[in-house]
């Protein structure tokens, strides 16, 4: 009853625990996403930008290959070696790369955009094999996202599809169809004149930096073997005969408000962004993502000024090693609304990938130092070793 009396007394009490908070926050799971859809669908232009936007890592055949040849990893090297004997990289070495990527500490810390996994090639797994890798994932997907397209349209876009030999670059074709961009240009002269000066100033714009508006650079474009009509209708085939179904069960088996469709034949905008990342935060009530998000920004809020941490200038990384090192100012990074002052680019490199092991308890504390003296054979290396042993310490 003194408790209940307490509370109706102090009904302006402020119930937050901010140390309660950002411990929930740090032992929350990062929100997961895998994309799905038929090949040439665009699962792979959305999740990067979904990655770019939602500060997640973006997981990807060729971004992990590319990944680990950059870094000279042990999967690198062995990348490296069979292109250079012109062998290709099998199926069972890109899919140890995915799952090594997706278990990392940055991926732990920030979550992942998953594209192009399950893959259509059942060279090292079957299909249904590789939906079990997934069900079975310790970061397991929280969204599944479907491109959904009809064939047509998909076959039409494919084979519509244009690539610059030197950069690698591939075009649709309303950016080197000179009717379609033509077209396109009538339909915008069709808008208000308010409208039509903004148009301008954007497509002025994009022609400055779009090399495909050079007349020299149109007649380079080549069409790739698998963007032939057959050779894309084939592939879309063979998606439905083999992969279809066990997705359809997957997407089958997730709660549906946990389950996105959207439309292939729209453009990656803004607006889809945003019906995405409204998903996220609503239904799966991941505010702490959001202010995760928004801790990146330099002002939380406005007159808002960043507070230091608990062990102020005190590098967190030193202090879980037992080690108590001064950090850099020039290696301060903000995390949640405090400053951390790391003491090295290897400390700062290590507590930007994954901040969570250095913060959640056992707190880091500064190690206690005890000096035991006293005259000889007054029993000092006695007493030293039971208060090592009592509390951990090193004599």
């Amino acid at each position: 009853m003194a408790s209940q009396e307490e509370k109706q007394a102090q009904p302006f009490a402020d119930i937050f625990n901010e140390d309660e908070a950002e411990k929930s926050f740090l032992l929350s799971k990062p929100t997961c996403l895998i994309i799905l859809g038929k090949p040439g669908s665009g699962k792979k232009t959305l999740a990067r930008k979904l990655a770019q936007i939602w500060k997640c890592i973006f997981i990807e055949a060729l971004e992990v290959i590319q990944m680990n040849i950059h870094e000279e990893t042990e999967y690198g090297l062995k990348c490296q070696e069979l292109l250079f004997k012109g062998q290709s990289i099998s199926e069972e070495l890109v899919t140890e790369m995915i799952l090594k990527k997706i278990e990392s500490p940055e991926v732990a810390h920030f979550g992942y955009v998953l594209s192009g996994f399950p893959s259509l090639s059942e060279e090292y797994m079957t299909v249904s094999q590789q939906i079990e890798k997934i069900k079975n994932l310790k970061l397991k997907p929280d969204f599944l996202i479907n491109i959904k397209c009809s064939d047509y349209d998909l076959c039409q876009r494919i084979s519509g599809q244009r690539q610059h030999p030197d950069s690698g670059q591939v075009y649709q074709r309303n950016q080197w169809d000179p009717n379609v961009i033509e077209k396109c240009k009538k339909d915008k002269d069709q808008h208000e004149e308010e409208n039509e000066e903004d148009d301008e100033e954007q497509e002025e714009e994009e022609t400055a930096e779009d090399p495909l508006m050079m007349s020299e650079c149109l007649h380079q474009l080549v069409q790739r073997p698998e963007d032939f009509i057959e050779n894309a209708e084939e592939r879309v085939g063979a998606y439905k005969d083999i992969m279809l179904h066990p997705l359809e069960d997957l997407m089958a088996e997730q709660d549906c408000q946990y389950l996105i469709e959207l439309d292939g034949n729209q453009q990656p905008d803004d607006l889809i962004i945003t019906k995405i990342t409204y998903a996220v935060i609503v239904f799966f009530n991941k505010q702490d993502e959001l202010f995760r998000v928004l801790s990146s920004y330099k002002l939380i809020a406005h007159r808002y000024r960043w507070r230091r941490s608990r062990w102020g200038q005190a590098c967190p990384v030193a202090l879980k090693e037992g080690d108590i090192v001064m950090g850099n100012p020039d290696l301060a990074v903000s995390f949640l609304g405090k400053m951390y002052v790391l003491s090295s680019p290897e400390a700062l490199k290590t507590f930007m990938l994954n901040p969570r092991p250095y913060l959640l308890p056992p707190m880091p504390l500064p190690p206690c130092k005890v000096l035991v003296f006293g005259p000889p054979f007054s029993g000092r290396t006695t007493i030293c070793n039971l208060v090592a042993h009592k509390y951990k310490g090193k004599v």
